[in-house]
């Protein structure tokens, strides 16, 4: 079972950037597309950024594009989500997940394993 372990959440203020990042254990990093999802309070968790096993494919949530991007890289068994220009909306615990099936992968089910989240607060 992989270990996803995510460092980079915090306080910014609106307009402001953060870089999430999450390290993976294990040997077989470059086997798994990755994702990223994130959950506001009383809301249910929602896709955020998808990457490829090769980082050559991404997608993103229609409410984060233009402004995350989501990276891999595969030597150092990583996946990052940079945010910029933050806004009070994007406030959650962030998440990050290995995929477990081919494709564009944008639901819960098709991840298997989850970090343990990061808070993102941004302040208006």
């Amino acid at each position: 079972q992989v270990q996803l372990v995510e460092s980079g959440g915090g306080l910014v203020q609106a307009g402001g950037s953060l870089r999430l990042s999450c390290a993976a254990s294990g040997r077989t990093f470059s086997s798994y597309s990755m994702g990223w999802f994130r959950q506001a309070p009383g809301k249910e968790r929602e896709f955020v950024a998808f990457i490829s096993r090769n980082g050559g494919s991404t997608r993103y949530a229609d409410s984060v594009k233009g402004r995350f991007t989501i990276s891999r890289d595969n030597a150092k068994n990583t996946v990052s989500l940079q945010m910029n220009s933050l806004k009070s909306e994007d406030t959650a615990v962030y998440y990050c997940a290995r995929g477990v099936r081919i494709g564009v992968l944008t639901t819960e089910k098709d991840y298997d394993s989850w970090a343990q989240g990061t808070q993102v607060t941004v302040s208006s």
